[in-house]
């Protein structure tokens, strides 16, 4: 197994990255605890140009600085006072893309998972959807900033191949307020994965 790079987070390409991650693991180690899920599906949000996007026009606040951090970075922010979602930052320094990670299928510490999350059986509820995705692996606001390259939160590559013709490009959801950039195909999802939230079948390609 081998953890995501520099090089993978730094390419320009949001939506390659985006696609990229599909099929990879999504790892947390924390307090001496592993869990660990397979990304199923991600949006990709361009940065300055994207209407969607937390850093569009060029906004900068405390919680959207994060953004412009180098790729390899994770930003996590708090939804309607609830969810704390988990997404990517991507490209260089300043160029604030990030993609958000909307659903995992677990693989390890799915105990764990049922403990954070409350929930007495692990059924499709578990992981997805992104609010879910941090609770289950204990990703909060707090991990905001933190490095994906280290230790207690990162990116790994097991080998596991997805084929081109699974994945998937829909609209994102949940952002009409973007106007004519909510219609994007910027949301990837493996196809028929039972863990991906929201419409699954919308294939915009």
């Amino acid at each position: 197994m081998l953890k995501l790079n520099n090089e993978f987070y730094l390419r320009a390409d949001v939506l390659q990255i985006s696609k990229d991650l599909l099929g990879k693991l999504l790892i947390t180690k924390m307090n001496g605890k592993t869990t660990s899920g397979r990304i199923v599906e991600t949006e990709a949000y361009a940065g300055i140009t994207d209407k969607a996007s937390h850093a569009w026009n060029g906004r900068r606040t405390n919680r959207t600085e994060t953004m412009y951090a180098k790729g390899g970075t994770a930003y996590v922010y708090l939804c309607y006072g609830i969810h704390h979602l988990f997404n990517v930052v991507t490209n260089k320094i300043d160029i604030p893309h990030a993609i958000l990670i909307r659903a995992v299928e677990p693989v390890k510490g799915v105990d764990i998972m049922l403990h954070r999350t409350g929930k007495v059986k692990a059924d499709f509820s578990l992981t997805r959807g992104p609010g879910n995705v941090s609770k289950a692996l204990g990703i909060f606001t707090q991990h905001s900033g933190a490095s994906l390259l280290g230790n207690e939160l990162y990116i790994a590559n097991d080998g596991f191949k997805i084929a081109k013709n699974t994945i998937i490009a829909t609209p994102r959801i949940g952002v009409d307020y973007a106007g004519e950039d909510a219609k994007l195909p910027y949301r990837f999802i493996i196809k028929d994965n039972p863990y991906v939230s929201g419409k699954k079948t919308d294939n915009v390609k």
